[in-house]
């Protein structure tokens, strides 16, 4: 048999990321950290430890949460070296509402002995996508930090691609990226182990978030998993799916599942937004995933944001206002929306971008095309709509359909993935069967029809929205976070796959190890 031949460190690699035999050269227990800080315990004992599997959706599921704009964030440059240390002294004062101030070192505030759970986390955000580019990801996280920021934690994200080296008070960490071949305005992260594990030494995080991990959050999983770091994993892309959308060849759309497998059982804790994606995951050999849905905010999207202005604007004889909003890409099967333009007293209103709107341009000559929209805008935009059409059968969650709903305006969506928790069928919008457009173009003349029912539908989706806020979403983030400290603490691996997965989790491992991929 051949003996194995393992390369010496060679002379230029950095010292301080040197590992002299062991995995991590800081063997403190995440658990013991905490004590460190000043309590006895690890975690709050009523955080859940394993999630039940959810019952089987039909055509109805309570409401759940959406998104905001996220305020602009300053550049700031600055090197990795210069990344806050953990502070040594453990009496430390409380954080400011809105995170450390740039440039000075990260004080968490002095642990409660009596309240463990209250006690302040590091925390490591990765995440896929993350400002400049506006998506539900890069949503997600804007509500998350400023959750955490809100709550005295202290966090660093790593972030693909160029953009702003501060949000909320916190350093972001740029890595590099390369560009998607069909859809240049997405940017993916690459696999950089070395650098990743270099922020993570320096940070000393007591859990790694990752946000939709691909191949920057598979890659960040590693460098965790090497250095002993429990990992917090959320599902929140159909990557399959956006392949298949996108006509990726079917062998790539098993790798990719299998690299989403090899993530997810890596990690300590695995979160999804919606039943329907929870129950994806276990038929695709993830299980004991975990529901923790989205927010919205309520104050924002409301129906009080309804314009006169613009309604006469966009519809100077009457019409009916269909709208959608979201990227205009061939994963959201927008070109559903042509189905609808013939329809009688209904004109189409569509807000955001992307490759098809060319296209949709063409072929939609008396539509409203109002680009992309945030903030106040966007909920005006929103709550001036009379039917709000969602076309994406491959979504996770959608936070569009929720902030619809928080407006006031019915929905109509197909019955498959996140709307099935979002939409109850002939209460507060219509389900119609995926990819089905004489069902699509029923649905909508139903309600650009009746006036009556389009209010009382509305009504309704405004009031299932209003108890799922951003704030009631990330209080219970912590609580995932000890219970991964602990799992980690225990020593309770997820079991090793098998066979034929095993195999392309070797290939996918190898994926993202590269330190170094052409871009």
């Amino acid at each position: 048999m051949a003996s194995v031949i393992r390369p010496s460190t060679p002379a230029w690699f950095p010292a301080q990321l040197r590992r002299p035999g062991g995995r991590r050269s800081d063997t403190t227990r995440p658990e013991q950290r905490l004590a460190d800080r000043g309590t006895g315990e690890t975690g709050d004992p009523s955080a859940p430890t394993a999630a039940a599997r959810p019952a089987p959706v039909t055509f109805a599921a309570p409401a759940s949460p959406a998104p905001l704009s996220p305020p602009a964030a300053q550049p700031h440059d600055r090197g990795t070296d210069d990344l806050p240390a953990r502070p040594a002294a453990p009496e430390a004062q409380a954080l400011p509402a809105g995170g450390t101030p740039l440039g000075e070192s990260a004080a968490p505030r002095a642990a409660d002995p009596a309240h463990p759970a209250r006690t302040p986390l590091r925390i490591a955000l990765v995440a896929e996508s993350f400002l400049p580019q506006v998506d539900g990801v890069a949503h997600t996280v804007c509500r998350t930090a400023d959750h955490l920021a809100a709550s005295g934690h202290e966090v660093i994200i790593v972030a693909p691609g160029p953009g702003p080296r501060e949000y909320a008070g916190f350093r972001v960490e740029r890595v590099r990226a390369a560009r998607l071949p069909r859809y240049r305005a997405v940017r993916v992260g690459l696999p950089q182990p070395f650098r990743l594990r270099r922020i993570l030494r320096r940070f000393e995080p007591d859990v790694v978030h990752l946000a939709s991990p691909v191949l920057l959050g598979a890659s960040a999983r590693r460098a965790a998993h090497r250095l002993g770091i429990p990992a917090v994993a959320v599902f929140q892309t159909d990557l399959a799916g956006f392949a298949r959308r996108h006509r990726v060849p079917a062998p790539l759309g098993a790798l990719i599942w299998a690299g989403l497998r090899r993530v997810h059982r890596r990690a300590e804790i695995n979160l999804a937004p919606s039943t329907a994606t929870v129950r994806q995951l276990d038929e695709r050999g993830i299980s004991g995933v975990q529901l923790w849905p989205h927010g919205v905010d309520t104050q924002l999207f409301n129906p009080a944001r309804r314009s006169a202005r613009l309604r006469a604007r966009l519809a100077p004889d009457g019409e009916v206002l269909v709208g959608y909003v979201g990227r205009m890409s061939s994963d959201k099967r927008v070109e559903l929306l042509t189905e609808l333009a013939d329809l009688p007293g209904v004109r189409l209103v569509l807000v955001g971008g992307g490759p098809e709107e060319p296209a949709l341009r063409r072929a939609l000559p008396g539509a409203a095309f109002l680009g992309v929209l945030r903030g106040g805008e966007l909920a005006e935009a929103f709550a001036s709509l009379d039917v709000f059409v969602h076309t994406g059968a491959d979504e996770t969650f959608c936070l569009t359909v929720q902030e619809a709903l928080a407006s006031g305006v019915p929905v109509v969506a197909p019955a498959c993935g996140g709307p099935l928790d979002l939409v109850r069928h002939r209460v507060s919008g219509l389900l119609y069967p995926p990819d089905d457009t004489e069902a699509l173009r029923r649905a909508v003349t139903t309600l650009a029809g009746s006036p009556e029912l389009r209010q009382t539908m509305g009504a309704a989706g405004h009031r299932s929205v209003q108890s799922c806020t951003w704030q009631a979403v990330g209080d219970q983030l912590p609580g995932h976070y000890r219970t991964a400290m602990e799992t980690a603490a225990a020593g309770n691996r997820r079991p090793r796959p098998r066979g034929a997965r095993r195999r392309s989790a070797r290939l996918w491992n190898r994926l993202v190890s590269t330190p170094r991929i052409r871009r």
